[in-house]
């Protein structure tokens, strides 16, 4: 029998890379691509920690970089569930970048990205339910419905006037 909830941090995920020359652009910066490529790794690990399933990618939200990332260093992603939803799973993902020689450590880019989990014939199935147990982990499962509505939205999944998370924020009833 599978168990109906989890905590978030039974889905935390640590991922490291060293940025290699075939991962740089001619500036010898990391490639956007190849960073969103390690981050969807990752995220999917988390949400497939937290459905015990295969688990596809859905939906990514706004990423922004917040400050160059260059060869040589070393990249830690953090990803973690913040909310569960019927069959979708929200995944929080931190990026921080590492220079070992120097010992400087800067963030440099937050996500969310959204997985669906699926049976073995490719069928979208329930998963379990989260329970946050600190604050920041409460404050993260609080905001994922606005941001999942936010991205129905954006996505011509939901009518915005059917976003009633999302209303609440600039309309006071």
């Amino acid at each position: 029998m599978e168990k109906t909830t989890k905590h978030p941090k039974q889905s935390f995920t640590v991922m490291n890379e060293l940025v290699l020359p075939n991962d740089t652009n001619t500036l010898n910066n990391l490639m956007g691509g190849r960073l969103l490529h390690w981050m969807d790794i990752a995220a999917a690990i988390s949400a497939q920690k937290h459905s015990n399933r295969i688990v596809v990618t859905a939906s990514v939200d706004n990423v922004s970089f917040k400050q160059a990332i260059k060869l040589g260093d070393v990249i830690t992603i953090e990803a973690l569930v913040t909310r569960a939803f019927n069959t979708s799973m929200e995944v929080r993902l931190d990026v921080w970048a590492e220079n070992i020689p120097s010992g400087t450590r800067h963030k440099s880019n937050e996500a969310f990205y959204t997985f669906v989990a699926l049976d073995e014939n490719g069928k979208t199935v329930p998963v379990p339910e989260i329970i946050p147990e600190t604050a920041l982990e409460q404050e993260l499962y609080d905001g994922a419905l606005r941001r999942r509505q936010l991205r129905l939205v954006l996505g011509g999944k939901m009518q915005a006037k059917d976003a009633n998370e999302l209303k609440a924020i600039f309309y006071k009833e």
